[in-house]
């Protein structure tokens, strides 16, 4: 008699689901699709699961959000222990707004959460350790974090909103509106774009770094206790 099963092909094996690849998967449809189509049906299709099948790994649409900023959280780079303070905010500012642009949606839920995870809690603890240790009084450490914070979310929320990308796209804008504009109309606005902004090698990220710096270099540790 003829095997049973001989010659077919096994289908491959099924990667287990857990809470994380559950969050990983979240995060994924929120990338590509935003905040707005994430339900737990959306996250359980790419995995090949039912939805009630996430139910044993996560508590729901609330507990899933809190899992995906608790690992935007972890992408980012905590504030290096081997520079000075200054140096230290500013890498991990770069990291965080890297993080953001990758994840679109992470902005606008980074501070709304009412249960933060172990990964938020280390990433404010060390944070607010950086500074502490630079000098930095307990008040003056919450306003530095707070003004830091507030530059590299608004900037980030700028860059997700802007209208170009590359700066090829920039040109191409700003030709579109001057286009329908008259002659001499905004002579300040056309004198910072010609001037500035459409000069060649202009990149907008830029304008990042440059006020980051005005704010670090305006923080200064008041060495009280």
């Amino acid at each position: 008699m003829p095997q049973q099963g001989k010659g077919r092909r096994r289908a491959p094996a099924r990667t287990p689901l857990s809470r994380e690849g559950v969050i990983r998967a979240a995060m994924a449809v929120a990338d590509d699709k935003g905040l707005a189509a994430l339900s737990m049906r959306a996250i359980a299709e790419p995995l090949g699961v039912e939805a009630m099948s996430l139910y044993h790994h996560v508590g729901g649409r609330e507990d899933v959000l809190d899992g995906m900023v608790d690992a935007v959280f972890a992408e980012i780079d905590l504030p290096p222990r081997d520079t000075d303070w200054q140096s230290a905010v500013r890498r991990r500012a770069a990291s965080a707004r890297a993080v953001l642009l990758r994840h679109p949606w992470a902005v606008a839920l980074m501070d709304s959460r009412s249960r933060p995870g172990p990964a938020t809690l280390r990433h404010h603890d060390a944070v607010i350790g950086t500074l502490r240790t630079a000098g930095f009084s307990v008040e003056m450490t919450a306003h530095a974090v707070s003004l830091v914070d507030a530059y590299v979310y608004g900037f980030v929320l700028q860059e997700l909103s802007l209208p170009f990308g590359a700066p090829g796209e920039l040109e191409e804008v700003a030709d579109a509106i001057f286009r329908e504009l008259p002659a001499d109309a905004y002579p300040h606005l056309a004198e910072l774009a010609a001037e500035h902004a459409l000069r060649p090698g202009y990149d907008h990220a830029d304008e990042f770094d440059y006020g980051l710096d005005l704010i670090l270099d305006a923080l200064r540790p008041d060495e009280r206790s």
